[in-house]
Order: structure tokens, then C-alpha cells, then sequence
């Protein structure tokens, strides 16, 4: 099967963007409020972001798309390991951080650490047929990455 050139970059742009997306839509618009090691999956995401933009406005340069694109699917499957960690330490398998966090960040008072919600990192806040968020994105961002790499395996057409 023959597909476009732009096919790999393309999703490696918007899985990211949709599990990320989807992180955010938890935070702020359902209010269940990240842990540290929730940040930590972030940030995968948000470089692969970034690189596959990078790819795609490069997309007249074959090696420096494709080795963009392959950069972004290397730190999808990142974030995709840290969620297996991270769901390994909800689900007990092993022993996480020994700290919580607050998502409260820059100047802060006594007051505004007080009132933070503390999160903490081996329990989960939702979960949907006993897997977690963490888990969903371990889930998610692994197959995701494999998809954009099969996409990148297949000879693309010449035309866009």
C-alpha cells in the first residue's frame, strides 16, 4: 500500500497533540490534578510535538523529515515507558517517588501551598476497567509510536 510522504509526520503530530490535549482536558476541565510523574509523561509529548512540526515544515528535506519524524515516535515511546512505569507504581508493582507535588509552581505563598491539592503518584484519580490514566497513556503512546514507525517503514509516494 502506497501513502502519502507525509503520513508518518502527520501522526506523529497528532498523537501527541491528542494525548496531550487529553491531559490537559483531565487537569483543567474535570479537575484531577496531575502528580509528578503525570508531568514527567508530558514532556515526551511535548518534544515529539515540536519535532514533528519540525519535520513537517522540513518536509522538503526526505532525511531531515524522516529523521525528525523518527526522533518524534523515539520520545512518544518514551512517554509511553514512563506511563508503564508510573501505572506499575499505582497498581503496587513497584515503589515510585517517596514524594507528592502540588502543581503549584512560581512564587508561592505559605497560603497557596496550603490550599493545593496534594497528588499523589500510587494513586490513581480515574480510572476506566481498572486502567488508569497513566496507563491509558503507556497504552496509547506505545501503539502510537509503532504506528508512526510502521509509517515510516513503507515506501511513500512521490506525490503529497
Amino acid at each position: 500500500m502506497r501513502m502519502s510522504r507525509y503520513a508518518a509526520p502527520l501522526a506523529a503530530l497528532a498523537i501527541p497533540l491528542a494525548l496531550y490535549g487529553g491531559a490537559l482536558v483531565s487537569q483543567f476541565g474535570f479537575g484531577l490534578h496531575p502528580c509528578e510523574m503525570c508531568y514527567w509523561q508530558r514532556w515526551p509529548h511535548q518534544a515529539a510535538i515540536v519535532l514533528a512540526a519540525l519535520a513537517l515544515l522540513l518536509s522538503r528535506n526526505t532525511a531531515a523529515m524522516r529523521g525528525l519524524t523518527l526522533l518524534a515516535a523515539i520520545a512518544i515511546s518514551i512517554s509511553g515507558v514512563i506511563g508503564v512505569f508510573h501505572a506499575g507504581v499505582e497498581y503496587g508493582f513497584w515503589e515510585g517517588l517517596t514524594t507528592c507535588s502540588t502543581g503549584v509552581s512560581g512564587p508561592v505563598s505559605l497560603s497557596d501551598i496550603m490550599a493545593a491539592p496534594i497528588t499523589r503518584c500510587d494513586v490513581p484519580q480515574w480510572t476506566l476497567l481498572g486502567v488508569s490514566l497513566a496507563g491509558f497513556n503507556a497504552i496509547f503512546s506505545l501503539a502510537g509510536a509503532a504506528f508512526v514507525l510502521t509509517l515510516l517503514r513503507r515506501r511513500p509516494t512521490s506525490a503529497a
